[in-house]
């Protein structure tokens, strides 16, 4: 047999498009040629190939060697089709029976010794090759992760040679079925441990209930970070879709871990990262934090000295909570449904209104320092909270410490199932029209937002997201209405914004 087919996935964004690995053995002067729109790595598996072949005593043809990936007009990249080059050679060499090839999906980078290495967004090719009813062999590495996709088999090896005997028949490797992964063991950090700011702690728990985007504002050391950092504690385990989601963004920058497959993502990264950092981006386009962040928590400490590019790219995944990167011939989507927590100073120097340290700042600076957010990424912030600076006694006091997060965890996991019960998501997911059908206000909490709205010039969007919280209010004392209180509660979260 001089023509082999064999099948295997590339990776666009995350997604796995299937590629068929046709495999010629033609006469003529020796030659190895790949065509089917490959990249440099791609082109670069003819030196993999050869050596992992020769390496594990397979003859390598003295022929005219063509690889055609196709569709011809999907870019290939990576190393990921090394393992089904190298067996379609083999097939139609005839040292490989290729009835033994056909139930199979392939993917995995070849070394010169013939082992087999992971490669990148390997839980997009598992549910893909799920869905197609075959069985995928993947680097061994990878296998775990593969496996955590419900109604996979995995066959896993460790190099070429092992692999071919399976194929042959002469030693059979393990078919994986699915296999979930145990829950981390490792504990999230505990909300106990933020001694003082009441209405912080308040903010935290409404935001963890409904889904919110919070802003904390306040001198250094008054705990911003530490509060923001137990927010995944409060947050319910991710679903299997969402956790397979959150790992195939994460399979782009480690295809082997799935210690935290089960828990909330918590990115938080460093005020001097670029636009293309925060949103994805690149030649290759890859997720960035955003996308990174989702299903869990983007934690943007010192938010105005992020770069004015990046914040105002964060606007787009804060309303779709969706990322999506155009390039000349294709486009990338990658889901970004992040819950945004950002924490500034009140001025540049911090110390603004601490009664124990004197601000060095003129109101000029103040006021550039600010202006630094925009107004429209501000209104896309449900909850705007102030805090202070704690007495001494107070941190140093054992007993002061607060409620732990799995009490907390209680009263959110109840509040999101009324939530889901009522309207199949939560609160912060609800769309205008939806608002309107869904939330029902007593008659004097809707005059007391309207008279509100006016007083305070909220724009539509800012009137919405004050409705929404008021709902998660009222979800939380587990109310079928929304009563005075709760509009009077989360108009004060938005106020707070205007003397910030």
């Amino acid at each position: 047999m001089e023509l082999s087919v064999i099948y295997s996935r590339a990776a666009v964004g995350i997604e796995a498009p299937l590629v068929q690995v046709e495999t010629h053995l033609g006469n003529g002067l020796p030659s190895f040629q790949i065509v089917g729109l490959p990249e440099t790595a791609v082109r670069e598996s003819r030196d993999r190939v050869r050596c992992a072949l020769q390496q594990t005593h397979f003859e390598f043809p003295d022929r005219r060697i063509t690889v055609n990936l196709a569709p011809a007009d999907l870019p290939k990249e990576g190393g990921r089709f090394d393992l089904p080059i190298a067996l379609g050679i083999l097939a139609a060499s005839g040292q490989l029976p290729a009835s033994a090839l056909t139930d199979h999906e392939f993917v995995g980078e070849l070394a010169l010794s013939g082992a087999v290495r992971p490669v990148p967004g390997i839980i997009p090719a598992a549910l893909a090759c799920s869905a197609a009813g075959r069985a995928l062999v993947t680097p061994a590495a990878s296998a775990a992760l593969a496996a955590a996709v419900p109604g996979s088999r995995i066959i896993a090896t460790e190099d070429l040679l092992t692999l071919c005997a399976h194929l042959n028949g002469r030693h059979r490797l393990t078919v994986e079925e699915h296999r979930p992964p145990p829950h981390s063991a490792m504990p999230y950090p505990d909300l106990m441990e933020v001694a003082g700011q009441t209405l912080a702690r308040r903010a935290l728990e409404i935001a963890a209930s409904g889904n919110h985007n919070l802003l904390l504002v306040g001198p250094p050391g008054t705990g911003k970070t530490l509060l923001a950092s137990r927010l995944p504690g409060l947050l319910p385990p991710p679903d299997t879709q969402e956790a397979l989601t959150c790992a195939a963004l994460h399979s782009f920058h480690d295809s082997t871990s799935v210690e935290h497959l089960w828990r909330r993502p918590f990115r938080h990264p460093h005020h001097s990262a670029s636009a293309a950092a925060l949103i994805g981006g690149g030649a290759r386009p890859r997720p960035g934090e955003a996308s990174l962040a989702h299903g869990g928590v983007l934690f943007l400490d010192e938010l105005p000295e992020f770069s004015r590019q990046a914040l105002e790219m964060l606007r787009e995944p804060l309303e779709a909570g969706a990322v999506t990167l155009s390039r000349a011939a294709h486009k990338f989507t990658y889901p970004a449904r992040f819950q945004l927590i950002g924490a500034m100073n009140p001025c540049p120097c911090g110390y603004y209104g601490d009664p124990e340290h004197s601000c060095r700042c003129t109101s000029e600076h103040i006021q550039r320092y600010r202006h630094r957010l925009s107004g429209p990424l501000l209104d896309r912030i449900d909850l705007h909270v102030s805090m202070h600076r704690l007495a001494a006694r107070l941190l140093l006091e054992t007993h002061a410490k607060g409620e732990a997060s799995a009490a907390v965890r209680e009263r959110v996991l109840a509040a999101r199932q009324r939530q889901q019960a009522r309207q199949g998501c939560t609160n912060a997911a609800l769309s205008a029209q939806a608002l309107a059908t869904r939330c029902v206000l007593r008659p004097e909490a809707r005059r007391q937002l309207e008279q509100a709205a006016d007083a305070l010039q909220l724009s539509g969007r800012g009137l919405h997201r004050s409705l929404r919280v008021a709902q998660t209010l009222a979800d939380m004392e587990g109310a079928d209405c929304i009563d005075l209180q709760h509009v009077t509660e989360a108009l004060a979260f938005r106020q707070a914004k205007m003397s910030t």
